[in-house]
């Protein structure tokens, strides 16, 4: 299986601090990939490196085999490199719909002069973006919300909204930052289910940031555990389940 992500000696700091130290860490083509590690193990911190709102200061970042250490959000996101947020991000002024539509503006294709003068190009390119959209919200049986607006809904779906909204990037690799933090344990069988359709559909690469083992266990092939900014484990569901060290610094006795 190709590699799709590879850091090597990766090391950031913030100030004095110290958030990840000589870090080095692969993710394979075509899996669904975890990371895991206590609170303020760094885990956050891999993510903005790799979509580009931090630089690191040490090492190198390998995504799809070019080196995007020095490169910007939204070049990352034109690599087809979309992410959704631990804290949910949706713009809640702007309609379900619109939401989706800003995210596509990487494939807009045309120029300020187009919209100054409403061209042709202009309102082919938008009624085309808005197609998309809206078949988008209609593949996750969304479009009923297309016209809602995001913090008039419940959380559970606005955290599906933010994962279309990544989609819609139409991503080689789909970055998830705590899918299931604040969700039900309802919501969270439905994200499992939801995740494991997304990957068998799309056939991208997933990967994703989780404290809830249960969500991590049930669709990772290969999980990564970092502590104080190292690796200190990779391995199989079961292989990390059963690790002494990975038991010892994050997991717990029986917490599996």
């Amino acid at each position: 299986m190709d590699t799709h992500v590879e850091i090597k000696n990766l090391t950031h700091r913030f100030g004095g601090l110290q958030a990840l130290t000589d870090l080095n860490l692969t993710l394979r083509k075509g899996e669904i990939a975890g990371l895991i590690g206590p609170n303020g193990a760094g885990k956050t911190t891999v993510f903005n490196l790799v979509s580009g709102f931090y630089v690191p200061s040490e090492g190198h970042i390998m995504v799809a085999g070019v080196r995007i250490n020095a490169k910007r959000p939204h070049e990352i996101a034109a690599m087809k490199i979309g992410r959704t947020f631990q804290n949910i991000r949706l713009w809640s002024e702007m309609t379900v719909l619109d939401n989706i539509r800003i995210s596509q503006h990487y494939h807009l294709g045309y120029t300020v002069a187009d919209v100054f003068f409403r061209t042709k190009r202009y309102r082919a390119r938008e009624a085309a973006i808005t197609k998309t959209a809206r078949e988008l919200l209609q593949v996750f049986k969304l479009v009923d919300l297309a016209d809602e607006y995001p913090k008039n809904l419940p959380y559970g779906i606005q955290r599906r909204v933010e994962i279309v909204r990544a989609l819609s990037l139409e991503p080689a690799l789909l970055m998830l930052d705590e899918p299931a933090a604040g969700l039900s344990t309802a919501d969270t069988i439905e994200l499992i289910e939801y995740i494991q359709w997304i990957h068998e559909t799309f056939n991208l690469t997933i990967w994703m940031i989780e404290h809830q083992m249960e969500v991590i266990m049930s669709l990772c092939q290969s999980i990564s555990v970092i502590d104080f900014g190292r690796e200190i484990a990779w391995g199989t569901p079961e292989q990390i389940r059963t690790n002494p060290e990975v038991i010892k610094a994050y997991l717990g006795d029986g917490a599996i």
